[in-house]
C-alpha cells in the first residue's frame, strides 16, 4: 500500500492536476511547454501529437456505407446497429439485403405461402410459426381421438397424402423431361450451326 504523502500540494493552472508544492514551478514550465488540453475530451496530450490525437479520436468521419458523418467513437455502433445500408437478412428467406429495404422486402416475402405438411393447407410465412404450434397441438389432440375416426375418413386422409406424393413425383418427372429436351435441342442446334458454317 502506497504511503500517503504529507507534502502540501498546489494545482497546476495548465493541467489542473495536484502537484507537490515544491515541484510546481518546474512542473508548470514543463507542462505548459510540452502539453496541451484537448478541447473535446479535456485530456492532456503532447503538443506535437495534438492534431493526430484529434484526427484519431474526435474528427468527424464518414460512414463507408451511407456516407453519414459522425464522431469516430460511435462509428462502429452506427455500422453494426443503425446504418440504413448495413446488411441484414430476411427472417423468412434469409436473403441478405440493406436494412433500408428490409421492411418492404419482408412485407412481400412474408406473404408468400408454403404447404403445411401436417394439415395440407397453405400458410403465409409470417404466420407459419404460430400455425405450426397450433397445428401440432391439434394433431396431438387428434391422436387421442383417432380411434373414434371412421375408417372411411382415415382412408380419405391416406388417399390425399398419396395424391400429394403422386403430384410431386409428376412435377419432378416433368422438370427432368424438360431439362433433357432443352439439352438435346441445344446440341442439335449447335451441330446444325456448325454444319451450315462448314458449307
Amino acid at each position: 500500500m502506497a504511503a500517503v504523502s504529507d507534502q502540501p500540494t498546489s494545482t497546476c493552472t495548465h493541467c489542473d492536476r495536484a502537484i507537490p508544492a515544491a515541484n510546481i514551478d518546474l512542473h508548470y514550465a514543463h507542462c505548459s511547454r510540452n502539453l496541451q488540453k484537448c478541447k473535446v475530451c479535456g485530456d492532456m496530450v503532447p503538443k506535437q501529437h495534438a492534431e493526430e490525437h484529434y484526427l484519431n479520436t474526435h474528427a468527424p468521419v464518414a460512414c463507408s456505407l451511407c456516407s453519414e458523418t459522425m464522431e469516430r467513437d460511435i462509428l462502429e455502433i452506427h455500422k453494426d446497429e443503425k446504418c440504413p445500408r448495413r446488411i441484414v437478412t430476411c427472417e423468412f428467406c434469409e436473403f441478405p439485403l440493406p436494412a433500408i429495404d428490409l421492411a418492404e422486402h419482408q412485407e412481400v416475402c412474408g406473404n408468400r405461402t408454403e404447404l403445411c405438411h401436417l394439415c395440407n393447407k397453405y400458410v403465409r410465412l409470417r404466420e407459419k410459426y404460430n400455425h405450426e404450434n397450433n397445428c401440432t397441438r391439434i394433431q396431438s389432440n387428434a391422436v387421442g381421438t383417432s380411434r373414434n375416426v371412421r375408417p372411411a375418413e382415415r382412408d380419405r386422409g391416406a388417399r390425399r397424402r398419396q395424391q400429394n406424393d403422386f403430384s410431386r413425383r409428376r412435377l419432378l418427372f416433368t422438370i427432368a423431361i424438360t431439362g433433357i429436351a432443352v439439352i438435346l435441342g441445344s446440341i442439335f442446334f449447335q451441330r446444325k450451326t456448325e454444319l451450315s458454317n462448314v458449307h
